[in-house]
């Protein structure tokens, strides 16, 4: 795909580029916006560099592709900013968010379209995040695992995220949604169909019984997590990424410790996922 108002340099021919060209503080003329929306329809992830905003023009990023979304159960610390997901991470840490293969909040019945991560502190080493491609996880499976696939749909719920369950004891409007997706999910924009469960929400495929479900969910979590599906963003300060939830899992590394890591994330709402023949 050509540019005219950006450079993209891809990661891998799989997924993930790096977007050069543009600063995330000031506002997206139209043409910008919607190359920067190109590049990440075609790439999944897409990064950015040397990028310095404030709160607000986060946001402001952010409104640009969608209303923004506030997790149910995460810890607000920003009063006047709800929908900022503070990231973080030090010495006292024992776990971080996303340690698990995942596709951010697919537990809510209108699971968010995609999420902006900016980190103005990283470890000296380690704490890279993967980003994984759903469209050729689906796109590699057998044939007869793919027509029985398009028939069965997962149980999401937030009672997997531990980890936010136990942070946000001080939010009088916590809420612990579920719900139901296809576990073949075809992508709104590009038409595609990605696999649609995770290790972090999905629990259980109520059309089989439970060993059934457990097995074949084993086998696709297995198969999600193949390397060459994979890209690795090695952060830097003042990096940003931008994954498309509906066809992009990650996976944060936490091998830090007892390094500082720290940052914001908004999230684009996004619509009820659907399966739609090809």
């Amino acid at each position: 795909m050509a540019y005219q108002s950006i450079e993209v340099r891809k990661l891998t021919p799989t997924i993930g580029a790096e977007i050069f060209g543009v600063d995330l503080a000031k506002p997206l003329g139209n043409q910008q916006f919607q190359e920067v929306h190109d590049a990440l329809m075609d790439n999944l992830v897409v990064f950015f560099r040397d990028q310095k905003m404030t709160i607000d023009q986060h946001k402001d990023f952010g409104r640009r592709f969608g209303p923004l979304h506030t997790h149910p159960n995460a810890p607000i610390e920003f009063k006047d900013h709800p929908e900022i997901l503070v990231i973080k991470a030090d010495e006292k840490s024992k776990h971080v968010a996303g340690e698990e293969w995942h596709s951010d909040v697919s537990c809510d019945v209108e699971p968010p379209m995609g999420s902006i991560l900016y980190l103005t502190e990283v470890p000296p080493s380690g704490g890279d995040t993967l980003f994984a491609n759903m469209y050729r996880a689906y796109e590699t499976l057998s044939e007869p695992i793919k027509r029985m696939l398009q028939e069965l749909t997962a149980l999401h719920d937030s009672s997997k995220a531990h980890y936010y369950r136990v942070k946000a004891k001080d939010r009088d409007d916590i809420k612990f949604p579920n719900a139901e997706h296809p576990v073949v999910r075809t992508h709104p924009v590009t038409g595609k169909q990605g696999l649609y469960v995770n290790r972090g929400f999905t629990l259980r495929i109520p059309q089989l019984k439970r060993n059934e479900s457990d097995a074949l969910l084993e086998m696709l979590y297995r198969h999600i997590e193949t390397p060459e599906f994979q890209c690795r963003f090695k952060w830097q300060a003042n990096s940003v990424a931008f994954w498309d939830n509906r066809c992009a899992q990650h996976h944060a590394m936490f091998d830090y410790f007892p390094h500082r890591r720290y940052g914001h994330r908004v999230t684009v709402c996004g619509d009820k996922p659907f399966y739609r023949a090809a």
